[in-house]
């Protein structure tokens, strides 16, 4: 009994067709060590000053939840946060706002 080779075209099917599984791994292992990488990046920078690197707290101002850091007295505010104090404030302070709106 003698074996009897694939031809050439089956060769190259399979070839290809192991080359499309062997590129997917390894666009998934990219995806997986990507979300790593952010996940690892969020853990450090998470809640800490960007201008001091100390811890953030978080704290009441005027019904609005604002990041504070009590090293260097930074106030930072998350999306949104800054259109909810200007509604408490004058139209001045709304007019601040509609300028970084529209950068």
């Amino acid at each position: 009994m003698t074996v009897k080779k694939p031809s050439e075209t089956e060769e190259e099917y399979f070839a290809r067709e192991e080359a499309v599984r062997r590129h997917a791994l390894a666009v998934e292992k990219a995806r997986e060590l990507e979300q790593q990488h952010l996940a690892e990046l969020k853990s450090l920078h998470w809640m800490k000053c960007p201008k001091c690197g100390f811890d953030l707290e978080a704290v009441k101002f005027k019904d609005v939840t604002v990041d504070k850091c009590f090293h260097c007295n930074g106030t930072f505010l998350d999306a949104g946060e800054l259109e909810q104090l200007a509604g408490h404030e004058s139209s001045l302070l709304q007019r601040i706002v509609s300028v970084f709106k529209r950068g």
